[in-house]
């Protein structure tokens, strides 16, 4: 049975999940006030990525920070030097810690999660700025699905350690549009918001 297509001949909400795809669907860090908690959990039921719980998790850099900062490669820097060692994810070797009272447990089901470098980018040139400044995910923001996968491609060409973030824009009917073997997450609000919401953003003068 061939899948059930909106007006634009795209896969509708019921139909995503027979998609071809690679990597994960996440939602953001946009939730209901009060309702975090709940609607991070539904993500995690319903088979999608939570992102970050809150802003303390990860140091993602946007628009305003690197025009605060002067530039992508100095927003990194500072970013950096004010996460220290704490910025990284490291896995350790598998063992048995003990700990207090014999309590025991295998240390490789453990993953100490520290806080990675996310760097918004408007242009692919701003995104190998950012995997060259050292970014750990790349955000490509706003990017139509043609040039989000041909940006994509070129990114993991030259850094193919660093991951690939698409946002912006994406609606459940989109995503299969955005799907490519080169992109590790694809993140929209609208899962964790099924009601409408008014767009608005402050942004620094430059």
């Amino acid at each position: 049975m061939d899948a059930k297509r909106d007006v634009a001949g795209r896969p509708d909400r019921a139909d995503v999940s027979r998609c071809a795809r690679h990597g994960s669907v996440a939602g953001t860090r946009k939730t209901t006030p009060g309702f975090r908690i709940v609607e991070k959990y539904a993500l995690l039921v319903g088979g999608g990525a939570t992102h970050r719980l809150d802003l303390s998790q990860m140091v993602m850099l946007k628009d305003n920070h690197i025009w605060s900062a002067g530039s992508i490669t100095d927003a990194v820097k500072v970013a950096r030097s004010a996460a220290g060692f704490s910025a990284k994810v490291s896995k350790p070797r598998a063992g048995v810690i003990r700990r207090k009272g014999s309590v025991t447990a295998s240390s490789s089901c453990l993953l100490f999660l520290f806080r990675q470098i996310e760097v918004e980018a408007r242009t692919l040139e701003e995104g190998v700025e950012a995997a060259e400044a050292g970014a750990d995910i790349v955000m490509l923001d706003n990017f139509e699905p043609g040039a989000l996968k041909v940006a994509a491609k070129e990114l993991k060409r030259l850094h193919p350690s660093v991951l690939i973030e698409a946002s912006g824009g994406i609606t459940t009917a989109t995503m299969g549009d955005y799907f490519s073997e080169h992109v590790d997450i694809i993140s929209q609000g609208n899962l964790t918001q099924g009601y409408p919401v008014v767009d608005f953003s402050l942004k620094i003068q430059k």
